[in-house]
């Protein structure tokens, strides 16, 4: 073996190497997986002989970082080895490369993220795959509780047909980022959860199987609603402009207590009424509520020392209202026709 490494060392010093397409064969044979170094590891694998092995085991180190060294001179070579070719006309024009936009739904979500931040709110992420426990039964949703049926959900089909086998399925919403978060840290703790998440709905204008959510939480002793109502007043102010007003009118959620929806004064007309508010003057833009205390005990935090507050939104709310977009559905069909209107957009 020792003789092959002899003779592949020589071979691989008098490689000729001229363009990207030889470098790419270069590497092909030597350094890739199937590449002949890649074999002698395999073959060194058999040897039993400790002393036999220690000296295989530097030679064939000393063939690959000679091959290596051989790859990475040669690339550097040809990439700096331009050819230009500059007519004697100076004056032509230069056709430049469009550049690309955001995605509407990425900005405002990039916009959203900014405004908690400097609050002191920072980004936590979850799988979408989620378990039964962290979207469901630890946001005070048991499997009996009448709340399920609020939400159509995708499971996901066991690969055995036991029963025992855990419930998976595609996250309703990313408060279980929450709950993974509750379960792993002690309070103070403040966050914003952006992320896409799924339900079984029919599409339409106004929804969507898929669409995007930004939920908020706040624990730390003493929270209370009026620190929620602040917070939500700064963040649509920021958002929505200095002059937005915000209106808080009781609603239900399993996972908090008291729980609410939250309006804005129309951004249309001002609050004076038109066909976006239905002539009402708001329009509603998310949920919140206080934490349940139950919540708190599911995921090892003492409901009797800390409280808090939580809150979630639809990204693809917040966009149609703020660029008054009437149909849902144009933020998966990828018209460039649409996208362009974003280029000037930045966060």
């Amino acid at each position: 073996m020792k003789d092959k490494i002899a003779k592949y060392l020589a071979e691989v010093q008098n490689e000729n190497i001229t363009d990207n397409h030889s470098l790419e064969q270069f590497r092909l044979k030597w350094l890739s997986r199937k590449g002949i170094i890649q074999s002698l590891m395999d073959e060194f694998k058999t040897i039993s002989d400790p002393s036999q092995k220690r000296e295989i085991g530097q030679l064939i180190n000393q063939l690959k970082q000679t091959a290596q060294t051989i790859f990475d001179e040669n690339k550097s070579r040809i990439n700096s080895s331009v050819n230009v070719d500059i007519s004697d006309d100076l004056s032509l024009e230069l056709n430049l490369i469009s550049q690309g936009s955001l995605h509407p739904l990425t900005i405002v979500k990039n916009q959203i993220i900014s405004i908690f931040s400097k609050i002191g709110f920072v980004v936590s992420d979850g799988p979408e795959i989620e378990d039964d426990w962290h979207n469901f039964t630890a946001l005070n949703t048991p499997p009996d509780h009448p709340a399920r049926d609020m939400q159509d959900t995708f499971y996901i089909q066991p690969d055995s047909q036991d029963i025992t086998q855990d419930i998976h399925l595609l996250r309703t919403q990313t408060s279980s980022i929450q709950i993974r978060v509750m379960e792993n840290n002690t309070p103070p703790i403040r966050i914003i959860c952006p992320g896409r998440v799924y339900r079984n709905e029919t599409i339409s204008a106004r929804a969507h199987c898929q669409f995007h959510q930004v939920e908020g939480l706040y624990i730390d002793e003493n929270v209370s609603f009026a620190d929620l109502k602040t917070t939500l007043l700064y963040f649509a102010q920021e958002m929505f402009g200095k002059d937005t007003q915000i209106r808080l009118r009781p609603s239900y959620f399993p996972f908090t207590e008291p729980s609410a929806e939250v309006d804005i004064s129309c951004t249309i007309c001002g609050g004076k009424g038109c066909t976006v508010c239905k002539h009402t003057g708001w329009v509603e833009i998310l949920g919140c509520g206080m934490v349940d205390p139950k919540v708190l005990d599911n995921c090892g935090i003492s409901s009797r020392k800390y409280t808090g507050f939580a809150f979630g939104m639809g990204i693809e709310r917040i966009t149609m209202l703020k660029y008054r977009i009437n149909d849902l559905r144009v933020f998966f069909e990828n018209d460039l026709r649409f996208l362009n209107q974003f280029n000037n957009e930045r966060v």
